[in-house]
């Protein structure tokens, strides 16, 4: 089994974002519904990403960084990359290694904030690399995203020691028709899959409103990525979407839900049949 636990779910501001009095911030107000940042917490020793919420976020959520012995990145915008964390836990003595894993444009932003001697090794990857990530088989997809050249974001395909699989799919916009090759036949127990924009998809062409994302999904189910088992989570969600009331229903109807802040999914494997990895 492979428990994530999300520590946050919204986009970059956040939702409600701080300065905005829209319809939908207003409405997520008064529901008491607050999403920080999106990463998750995979097991308590794999984070994926890590913006500048994320340390406080899993203390709020009653759990811990000082198990985590591996960090994915998946691109270094702000949101997803707080490097200052990695001073911070410079601080604590009696930690082990932490292993960063992600595009070598991300890791050089990580650089300036590591000691000589912090217990920390930096592993640069590019999309199509497929690596062991402590107890994880990691394979890495390219996104339809970049913060300073093209190829310096990307998505994890996550694989745990039993065989339950995820899909860690933010920030992306519409992926090219070949990509769903990379995941045919994948059935993935969980695709957290981003849905920025709700109906404002002109806002930007690298990231998913809803129809981008129901389109998406169904493309996913196509190649068989997606089938009727697997759990679709709607991520880095952002005040552009309806309020979270009609939200919830838009993404009923394409067979998902949104996720939310300190949510814990647990993945079980189908069967030894998906230790194999065919694709």
């Amino acid at each position: 089994m492979i428990e994530v636990l999300l520590v946050g779910t919204g986009a970059a501001d956040g939702w409600p974002s701080p300065f905005c009095r829209c319809a939908s911030c207003e409405a997520a107000r008064a529901r008491g519904v607050v999403r920080g940042q999106t990463s998750a917490l995979v097991d308590d020793d794999l984070l994926i990403d890590c913006g500048p919420e994320t340390p406080g976020a899993v203390v709020r959520h009653g759990r811990t960084l000082a198990g985590v012995t591996h960090l994915l990145i998946t691109h270094a915008h702000f949101d997803h990359l707080g490097p200052q964390a990695l001073l911070m836990r410079s601080w604590v003595e009696g930690l082990g290694e932490l292993e960063i894993v992600g595009p070598a444009d991300a890791l050089e932003v990580c650089r300036p904030w590591v000691g000589p001697d912090d217990p920390v090794r930096f592993t640069p990857v590019a999309a199509g690399d497929r690596v062991r990530v402590g107890r994880y088989d990691v394979r890495v997809l390219p996104a339809q995203h970049q913060v300073f050249r093209r190829g310096d974001a990307v998505l994890y395909d996550i694989t745990g020691p039993d065989g339950a699989r995820l899909l860690w799919a933010t920030d992306t916009g519409p992926w090219e028709p070949d990509w769903f090759e990379t995941v045919r036949g994948a059935r993935f127990d969980a695709v957290f899959l981003e849905e920025t924009l709700g109906d404002r998809e002109e806002i930007s062409a690298s990231h998913l409103g809803l129809p981008r994302f129901g389109a998406m999904l169904d493309r996913l189910r196509e190649v068989g990525a997606v089938d009727g088992v697997t759990a679709v989570v709607g991520v880095h969600l952002g005040h552009h979407n309806p309020p979270p009331d009609v939200l919830d229903r838009r993404l009923a109807a394409l067979g998902a839900r949104a996720g939310a802040d300190g949510e814990v999914v647990a993945l079980r494997p189908r069967g030894a049949d998906r230790r194999g990895r065919a694709v």
